[in-house]
């Protein structure tokens, strides 16, 4: 699928179900077209072991479920990757930066185009990384997942490239069972931590059991909210081995996170997905680490919707942020 906008076009190659590669290409008439997209193996994953890790008390928890695919795991036919020929970038010429895009549970195609124009329009690539509540319900097949997309990454096309994350709500989550599987096996992803240039996290959702579970009443079944809140809570006190553990492990990772390039947050006081003392207790410990953390904070605002909120404010930070960080200037105004 391609998307022409100006000179530009916006390329949209699938990988599997839920991993989805944009790039683009000059329209005719222009110059330097972009790199075919690469042609991906089919991935499999099955990880039954766990690490040990201190438990916590604040897991780092995603936002609702919206839909029901009970994985994303999904063996590439012809319709989902095109069969290409290799090609390389020049000797002479930089790896194309890649973003990995985590988006929030159940976005929207134009919600999330909004943002993957300001980071096309800079000359990235994107590789866009789906969730589904079941990663997180039972992160078991989170992990598998986290697993697939390192592989994804491990693609002869994609490795080498310097790396931008930014992740949205249940994306920071995701993004955390990649984080988890280079932990457990780092002598399988060696510098790949330190390929991240930087990484920025929209609307990441921290807090205690009790907080997530008000917020999924609050977001999903607002006129029944003590009942959801209530069978949310029973269901992780009778898989407490299968949830609450790994959740302590995952935060116990993310807080210690083998990636330490400067990052930035956005978030709100007012978010129900978020306790914002969890949240700044997450960025001093950061910054003790010696991490460059910068943020965009809010009294007010809608999870996962800063940017229709206050745009000026959320581009001017992203701006800035995207500038110390050394990458190119945008080809159009924002």
């Amino acid at each position: 699928m391609s998307v022409i906008v100006g000179e530009w076009r916006s390329i949209a190659q699938r990988v599997t179900r839920s991993i989805t590669y944009y790039y683009t290409s000059r329209t005719p008439g222009g110059d330097n077209p972009s790199p075919s997209p690469p042609t991906i193996s089919p991935t499999s994953s099955h990880l039954d072991t766990t690490f040990p890790s201190p438990s916590l008390s604040t897991p780092l928890l995603p936002d609702l479920p919206s839909h029901h695919d009970v994985s994303s795991v999904l063996t590439p036919s012809a319709l989902d990757v095109p069969t290409l020929s290799p090609s390389s970038p020049s000797p002479s010429s930089s790896p194309r930066p890649l973003l990995l895009l985590f988006p929030w549970l159940g976005a929207r195609p134009g919600a999330m185009a909004k943002y993957r124009d300001l980071y096309l329009e800079r000359g990235l690539d994107i590789l866009s990384v789906e969730s589904t509540v079941w990663h997180f319900l039972w992160p078991r097949w989170g992990l598998e997942y986290g697993a697939e997309v390192l592989e994804v990454l491990g693609d002869p096309r994609f490795k080498g490239r310097p790396l931008l994350v930014h992740a949205f709500s249940i994306g920071g989550y995701t993004f955390t069972q990649l984080l988890s599987q280079m932990v457990r096996e780092p002598h399988k992803y060696p510098g790949l931590a330190q390929r991240v240039v930087g990484h920025v996290y929209d609307s990441m959702v921290v807090g205690s059991l009790e907080h997530m579970a008000k917020g999924l009443g609050l977001t999903l079944f607002p006129h029944i909210e003590p009942l959801v809140q209530y069978t949310a809570l029973l269901y992780f006190w009778l898989f407490k081995s299968q949830t609450v553990y790994y959740y302590d492990k995952s935060i116990q990772v993310f807080y210690n996170s083998p990636v330490t390039a400067p990052a930035l947050f956005f978030f709100c006081e007012n978010d129900a997905l978020c306790d914002p003392v969890a949240m700044e207790a997450v960025l001093d410990f950061w910054r003790k680490r010696g991490i460059a953390v910068e943020t965009g904070k809010w009294k007010e605002s809608v999870h996962a919707a800063h940017l229709r909120c206050h745009p000026e404010e959320y581009l001017s930070t992203l701006e800035k942020f995207m500038i110390s960080l050394n990458i190119a200037p945008l080809r159009a105004k924002m």
